[in-house]
């Protein structure tokens, strides 16, 4: 469970830390080299829709350009602290306000930190915000079916599987499913207020 999440907010502004990892905006100075790199690697964005274009640096500044101020797409860098490193994105949205919902996407972008819990730090401390602080009911995520580490990272924070999809993409001429996951504001909380008993 993610601890001592904060939240400063300033004309949009964002701020959302545990101990290890802080969440904070994308800013058009994140698109480097690395990030760059990040978009055209196909190890790691072989789950991403972007693969099937290449990603300039200018196509990935505008992309934050249009997220920069949108409060229906919250889009923040995941951050390391000890080094001060950007090493991923997560994006809360669209959040539909009217039935208190919205869709999580993330990538861990820097491979030197996969496998080590970040996405589920990440997604622990989206989902305490968008439930404690925006006051979403509903979060949702999906992932192709081989995406077995993000899978369970999303479960690792509580989420259940709400569905497959049989053939949603193509990859290499074959179907594969997408696996829809998702939890309420009231199992959120259920599970948050059981852990912190241990």
């Amino acid at each position: 469970m993610a601890k001592n999440i904060k939240l400063k907010e300033k004309d949009t502004c964002y701020l959302l830390e545990n101990e290890t990892i802080y969440l904070r905006n994308v800013k058009v100075s994140d698109v480097n080299d690395r990030y760059y790199q990040w978009m055209n690697d196909c190890n790691v964005n072989q789950y991403l829709e972007t693969r099937f274009v290449v990603q300039s640096k200018e196509k990935i500044t505008e992309f934050v350009k249009s997220k920069d101020g949108d409060t229906n797409e919250i889009f923040l860098a995941i951050c390391d602290k000890e080094h001060q490193l950007h090493i991923g994105n997560i994006k809360l949205g669209p959040i539909n306000w009217y039935h208190r919902r919205a869709e999580i996407s993330l990538l861990i972008g820097d491979k030197d930190y996969w496998g080590k819990g970040i996405a589920t730090q990440a997604i622990q401390l989206i989902s305490d915000f968008a439930i404690r602080q925006l006051n979403l009911n509903k979060l949702t995520a999906g992932a192709y079916k081989p995406n077995k580490a993000s899978i369970k990272a999303f479960e690792r924070c509580g989420f259940k599987i709400e569905g497959e999809v049989e053939d949603y993409v193509l990859i290499n001429n074959a179907g594969i499913a997408l696996i829809k996951v998702g939890i309420t504001a009231k199992q959120f909380n259920l599970k948050n207020c059981t852990e912190s008993k241990f």
